[in-house]
């Protein structure tokens, strides 16, 4: 059922940042037989404890020393976000493949250089791990709004809303400002929901406006750092007070291709919502609710029958949301299924010579992400509609 699970001959992996999210890059690929051959922190003294805590047999001193690995084939960067650019331009030069997290870098200068860089080097994978796409009803969404189910497209509407930054006492490195947008909020997660809706639509978003705010002008910095999603530093910790020009909340409203409307909110300081992206997509004959929190099921609405509540089950699905659903229906598949399903179609497109199109998000989406994120930026300061840079 699906792709087989495991690849073989797959070019060793290196991983650059230990934090979050790079142990979750470092089970994943393990899960589907790709080695990891080394990691890369800030200093060889955390790379030492990181690989140590995962396993991984080789601890790279500095970014050049990676690069020169002739055994190294491939590089994901689970870095903090202003090391982006640096990290995935060095690994393109080298000649190996790469998998970034989002943002691909802090500008679109510097993602548009990246994404140039990419399409030269064509056999060369370039990702970014908007991972979200890959819940296997994300696919199925996509399949049904393309052989028209839904009829004529009318509104994209939904949030991503969290909970781990609702008191001023919560810190995290993502609250600072990162010199280019200063965006957080829409940046950190509203990318994840934009990625989605355009990729589950097959439409672009053209055009926005945006409304941000900050629930918290001063927060509690914990000294010595804190770690995405530990909670309340002050409990336990002397802090330090700082001024927060990151928002917390943003709402944009949004024309997409061929006069198709939106609205989407996001936050971190909604109560109880520990990771909710919620995507509805409204037809003339019919719609689709899909929420990640409840990731096996999606709600089909219909006018003069019926509603259906959809259950993931591969024997039934499309065969494009079949072929990244490996589990029988009934049996959950969740985050880190997502994520495997990623690095199987970034993998096996190696595996398959790096021929045809990506099937997975590229360096261009990433660099429109970016776009977007800029235009957000600019609306939500002049107060007006902005067009999307292409």
């Amino acid at each position: 059922m699906g792709a087989p699970i495991y690849l073989k001959d797959a070019p060793k992996v290196a991983l650059i940042g230990g934090g979050f999210i790079g142990p979750v890059h470092c089970e994943t690929l393990r899960r589907i037989g790709v080695p990891v051959a080394g990691v890369l922190e800030i200093n060889p003294e955390l790379g030492k404890r990181t690989a140590d805590r995962l396993g991984i047999p080789k601890v790279f001193t500095d970014l050049d020393e990676l690069m020169a690995d002739p055994e190294i084939g491939s590089v994901h960067i689970a870095s903090p976000n202003f090391v982006h650019y640096e990290q995935a331009m060095a690994a393109l030069r080298a000649g190996k493949h790469v998998l970034c997290e989002k943002p691909l870098a802090l500008t679109s200068a510097e993602t548009g250089e990246l994404a140039k860089a990419a399409a030269e080097r064509p056999k060369q994978a370039a990702g970014v791990n908007y991972n979200v796409r890959f819940y296997p009803l994300c696919h199925e969404m996509k399949a049904r709004i393309a052989r028209g189910d839904l009829g004529q497209i009318l509104s994209i509407t939904g949030s991503y809303t969290q909970d781990w930054l609702l008191q001023p006492t919560d810190y995290n490195w993502r609250v600072e400002p990162d010199g280019a947008t200063n965006l957080r909020a829409v940046s950190d997660i509203g990318t994840h929901w934009m990625d989605l809706a355009q990729f589950v639509s097959g439409l672009k978003i053209e055009q926005v406006m945006a409304d941000l705010a900050i629930f918290h002008p001063e927060r509690r910095k914990p000294v010595g750092g804190s770690e995405t999603f530990t909670g309340s530093a002050a409990a336990e910790r002397a802090t330090e007070p700082v001024k927060i020009v990151t928002e917390d909340y943003g709402a944009v409203v949004m024309h997409w291709t061929g006069g198709v409307r939106g609205v989407y909110h996001v936050t971190q300081c909604q109560a109880g919502r520990k990771n909710r992206l919620s995507l509805e997509i409204s037809g003339t004959e019919g719609s689709i609710v899909w929420d990640s929190e409840s990731p096996n099921c999606m709600w089909i609405g219909r006018r003069g029958r019926s509603s259906e509540l959809f259950e993931r089950d591969p024997s039934i699905m499309d065969p494009s949301a079949e072929a990244i659903s490996h589990y029988p229906g009934g049996h959950a598949e969740g985050f880190p299924d997502a994520f495997k399903q990623l690095a199987l179609s970034f993998y096996g497109w190696i595996a398959g010579g790096s021929t045809g199109p990506a099937p997975f998000p590229t360096f261009a989406d990433g660099h429109y992400e970016v776009q977007l994120c800029e235009a957000i930026a600019r609306s939500a300061k002049a107060g007006r509609w902005e067009a999307v840079s292409d």
